[in-house]
């Protein structure tokens, strides 16, 4: 479905990607941990392109491109292959959740407004928000805002949707039920490659897990392999902080 061959990408003289390399099976959900800094959210940008990786190539379904040459057209078409949903939501402020909804289908997939607004319906409904298709961004809780991003994607019926840390920027009695909506979309059978520290999620859904450090890949494995017998240290360091400060944030 989707692979990622020795991606590099540097900010002026940070290097942030260093040569990762993953691959994601047709129907898999991957999640995909890590420290801050270590190159996770910039390697979802990148197969999107809304970052311009300096090397390496991309895989998405039947189509492989060269980061460094990708054409304008690859990038329109890959883009209609994959969905988005960001860790702030990104919706536009100015349209209802139903506007948010329709916009990529009429301005990426062409549809007509009447058709658009069916399916924008369609997918709100099953992120369980048609009481809410013409309430504005404001007017929506952070959880709410993220099941519009959510259907949003879903809309756009792609390939593989990426989600970047779609619970970090929620209160925490908002986690769960965004958390409950992305097991939906992986129950639907949704290609899913998902980068978050929700341990939990990632033990219940995930089909393989990654473990990202330093702009590399340090491990993969099953959550069984990574959670309970991880063989590289920083892995076990890294799991090991985020179970302590998960403990102590319950113990407050």
């Amino acid at each position: 479905m989707i692979e990622i061959k020795n991606i590099y990408k540097s900010f002026d003289k940070l290097k942030v990607l260093t040569g990762a390399s993953i691959k994601v099976e047709p129907h898999q959900v991957v999640v995909v941990l890590g420290p801050s800094g270590s190159g996770k959210t910039t390697m979802l940008r990148c197969i999107n392109f809304l970052e311009r990786a300096d090397s390496g190539e991309l895989t998405v379904g039947d189509m492989t491109v060269d980061f460094a040459k990708v054409k304008k057209k690859e990038i329109h078409e890959i883009r209609k292959k994959v969905g988005f949903v960001f860790q702030n939501y990104n919706l536009f402020a100015n349209k209802t959740a139903l506007q948010n909804v329709m916009h990529g289908l009429i301005v990426v997939k062409k549809m007509s407004k009447e058709e658009a607004r069916k399916k924008a319906e369609d997918a709100l409904a099953w992120v369980r928000l048609s009481d809410k298709v013409d309430y504005y961004p404001s007017q929506l809780s952070g959880g709410q805002q993220q099941r519009v991003g959510i259907a949003r994607a879903i809309a756009l019926e792609p390939e593989i949707i990426l989600f970047d840390e779609p619970t970090s920027a929620l209160d925490p009695e908002l986690i769960e039920e965004t958390l409950e909506v992305m097991k939906n979309v992986a129950k639907r059978g949704i290609t899913m490659l998902v980068v978050t520290h929700e341990l939990s999620f990632a033990q219940d859904i995930a089909d393989k897990v990654i473990f990202m450090d330093g702009g590399v890949v340090i491990e993969e494995g099953t959550p069984d392999e990574i959670f309970n017998n991880p063989k590289e240290e920083r892995t076990k360091q890294f799991l090991s902080r985020i179970i302590a400060a998960k403990s102590f944030d319950a113990g407050k």
